[in-house]
């Protein structure tokens, strides 16, 4: 028993201190750390870089989503035995997962081409990794239980003009790929392409994305129907205040009868120490991960956040 408790002490301890490397690795001040000059933004436009006093140049990797970690992740439904309408990806055998597991996400981007299209459009590279871990799951060895990977590249357009005291900062579309990386039956994957487009009226932000799938031969498909979980678009509302961030971003099918389903998820950072912040996560709904796309649960976390949106 006392081993046990040791090797989780032990694992524990080995999250916990991604926190602190991160510290210097993914380093929000410029000095020292992975990105390459100021990246504590507080706009859109200098997130984005789009004005010619927020430009940094070609191949300079910045923030794209938030970066992350969760030790305790609690879920009201573990997804023991995930399913799908393709018979080939279901789970056979259900795994005794904790409720309780780990979470980290990671997440940048890179510009490869400044100022096409007159002089208004940039393309970028980006990329986005979520690790769910089951670091307390002893008598499975602790597994990584889902990895998302999520490439995609992007051509975006600053805009800059207002209505009713409410500017739209930029416009763009991006081919975007998600998948897990299992064989079957856990294999999880999809491709899209997405628009976006972001306002802002004083402190607080909002990007829009509706997607159009780009659907695979029946027989291929590893999630049918996936976009009546997740949804065929997303809103994320960012508002700073002080130090703080608060953030809420939804998911939805669109579908506005008994058969609506969708994803919401609300993020709250408060600074501790630095550019490390406390982070808490409260979520509800289908798709927190690639293999959870058809299982609904509600999930909380609680961490520390490196970088936010803004």
């Amino acid at each position: 028993m006392l081993k046990k408790v040791n090797k989780t002490i032990q694992h524990s301890l080995l999250v916990l201190s991604t926190v602190f490397l991160s510290q210097t690795v993914f380093s929000q001040d410029g000095k020292g750390g992975l990105f390459d000059g100021e990246t504590q933004a507080r706009t859109l436009t200098e997130r984005w870089e789009l004005s010619s006093e927020t430009k940094k140049g070609t191949f300079v990797i910045t923030p794209y989503k938030p970066i992350y970690v969760s030790p305790l992740r609690w879920s009201s439904d573990p997804n023991k035995l995930p399913t799908s309408d393709s018979p080939d990806n279901n789970a056979l055998i259900p795994q005794d997962y904790n409720s309780v597991e780990s979470r980290f996400q990671l997440s940048f981007k890179t510009k490869v081409m400044q100022g096409i299209f007159w002089g208004a459009g940039d393309i970028w590279l980006a990329f986005t990794q979520t690790a769910n871990w089951q670091v307390y799951n002893s008598d499975l060895s602790r597994p990584f239980r889902e990895l998302n990977y999520e490439p995609e590249v992007i051509l975006n357009f600053a805009t800059n003009f207002e209505v009713f005291g409410v500017t739209n900062r930029m416009m763009g579309i991006s081919l975007n790929h998600q998948s897990n990386g299992k064989s079957l039956p856990g294999s999880r994957s999809w491709n899209r392409v997405i628009f976006q487009t972001a306002f802002d009226y004083k402190d607080l932000s909002v990007i829009i994305r509706p997607w159009i799938r780009m659907h695979e031969k029946l027989e291929e498909d590893d999630n049918p129907r996936i976009e009546e979980y997740v949804g065929r678009g997303d809103i994320t509302l960012i508002y700073k205040y002080k130090e703080q961030e608060f953030s809420l971003l939804a998911r939805n099918n669109m579908r506005f009868n008994k058969k609506n389903k969708g994803y919401i998820e609300m993020n709250w950072t408060y600074p501790i120490s630095g550019n490390l912040k406390a982070h808490l996560q409260v979520a509800n709904g289908y798709g927190d991960t690639m293999i959870d796309f058809n299982h609904k649960q509600t999930i909380i976390g609680l961490g520390v956040s490196l970088i936010e949106w803004l």
